[in-house]
């Protein structure tokens, strides 16, 4: 079995993003010679979230409104986190939107369904962040 790791790298010019990480992923994936096999994805900062979905800036725009109904980014008072950082707010939608992703890999692609996209939601931006790729298989 074939065991592959990458590290793909962000820093957001905006405190939050949402990033269409899909193309990097199967450059990562070609780079592995897998063909059949796993493809885990997953954020690498406790600020920021791997996530599966359809690639269209409504939605995107909903998913922002939605999070920030959620866990508003201020008042930064009304989180007991915040103190010497102001980004509890971030820490919950990462909660929501998810750690990672597995992806199964078949005939040496990324096994989608209709209209799916890996992406990398970032929540406390305007700093260095990572990503990890690992793949696995034959």
């Amino acid at each position: 079995m074939k065991s592959y790791r990458k590290e793909l790298h962000f820093h957001t010019k905006t405190r939050r993003a949402y990033i269409n990480i899909t193309t990097q992923v199967e450059v990562a994936l070609a780079e592995s010679g897998v063909r059949e096999g796993l493809c885990l994805v997953n954020a690498l900062n406790i600020t920021a979230s791997v996530f599966i979905n359809d690639n269209e800036s409504g939605l995107h725009r909903d998913f922002e409104r939605w999070l920030e109904k959620l866990a508003p980014e201020k008042p930064y008072d009304q989180y007991n986190h915040n103190g010497s950082e102001d980004n509890a707010d971030a820490h919950l939608k990462r909660t929501v939107m998810g750690r990672e992703t597995v992806v199964a890999i078949t005939n040496g692609k990324l096994d989608f369904g209709t209209w799916e996209q890996i992406f990398y939601g970032e929540f406390d931006g305007m700093r260095d962040k990572r990503v990890l790729v690992k793949i696995i298989g034959e």
